[in-house]
């Protein structure tokens, strides 16, 4: 039993509000499900970050290797690298001279990631690390080497503003002068196009949030009764932010381990951020953390962005 997951969902569940943590959507069936999720008509996030790839994939490397000709090429939370392939296979054809080092703390995806891309690109020199960003990070021996992070997928809305500042803080910390970030923004945008995406009209989305209460009810000995809980996304067009909920649709009890968590009708439990940005607030947060943005890429619609950021 992983006690971090049991400690993490009793604080959660006894707060007020309650809450669970998005970290967790991600077991063997959570991934799965997400997988499913990013081939969704409505979830425009992986196809628009994967047309700004593939567009730009040359003029990416440029940047890359621009005054530093040899780089590691480190990515946060690799997961099947379907996007981060496009720049692999450019990246090896032009004989370009980088490592490629996936982060991930599971060592599932890792393997799974790591016995693909020795089958598409067996020239490619690939470091695995099993652990947590900012403790990886300090585990590469660069001698010099330029770092670029990768930190795709907009993964980055899924914090807080506050908790944001503090990420981008620390890993300005962990980086040397120089180095790049490349990071992922979804931008705001119709707010009906936004709530499909997370409302999709085969409740994909809907399984991907429940999962986390059946993950509850397997590993830490839950009795959560899932037809009792009802998806509801929000967005608030004013700041940008989309939240996920799953409301208790009667008055119940649920047992984890030896504790009996109250529900009353309608109350909800607060899953999941996904924040909206403008280019102003990109620009802002790059400033704050000790950042300077020094290039925008966008999808043929604007719904998304990658920027590129040195320290």
């Amino acid at each position: 039993m992983n006690n971090q997951f049991a400690r993490d969902v009793l604080k959660g569940l006894t707060s007020t509000p309650k809450e669970l943590s998005s970290k967790y959507f991600y077991d063997e069936e959570g991934d799965a499900i997400f997988q499913q999720i990013m081939n969704l008509e409505e979830y425009y996030l992986t196809r628009s970050e994967h047309e700004i790839l593939k567009a730009n994939k040359a003029r990416i490397l440029d940047i890359f290797r621009n005054d530093a000709p040899r780089f590691n090429l480190v990515e946060f939370g690799a997961g099947d690298g379907y996007k981060t392939k496009v720049l692999l296979e450019h990246f090896v054809s032009s004989e370009a001279d980088f490592q490629y080092v996936p982060i991930d703390i599971s060592g599932n995806v890792l393997q799974i990631l790591k016995d693909s891309l020795e089958e598409e690109f067996p020239s490619l020199k690939v470091k695995c690390i099993k652990n947590e960003y900012f403790k990886a990070l300090k585990q590469l021996e660069n001698g010099g080497t330029r770092n670029v992070v990768l930190f795709l997928g907009s993964n980055i809305g899924n914090f807080t503003d506050s908790r944001a500042i503090e990420f981008l803080k620390e890993l300005n910390d962990a980086l040397r002068d120089g180095d790049l970030l490349f990071i992922g923004f979804d931008l705001m945008k119709d707010p009906d196009v936004i709530l499909r995406a997370y409302n999709d009209q085969e409740g994909v989305t809907r399984n991907f949030n429940l999962n986390l209460l059946k993950r509850i009810n397997r590993e830490l000995h839950g009795n959560f009764d899932l037809t009792g809980f009802k998806h509801f996304p929000t967005y608030n067009p004013v700041t940008g932010t989309t939240a996920s909920y799953l409301v208790s649709t009667k008055k119940q009890s649920v047992e984890i381990m030896d504790s009996n968590i109250e529900f009353e009708q309608w109350e909800a439990i607060h899953m999941e951020i996904s924040q909206k940005y403008s280019m102003n607030d990109i620009e802002s947060l790059a400033t704050q953390t000790g950042f300077a943005v020094i290039r925008n890429f966008y999808d043929s619609r604007k719904y998304f962005v990658n920027s590129v950021w040195r320290k």
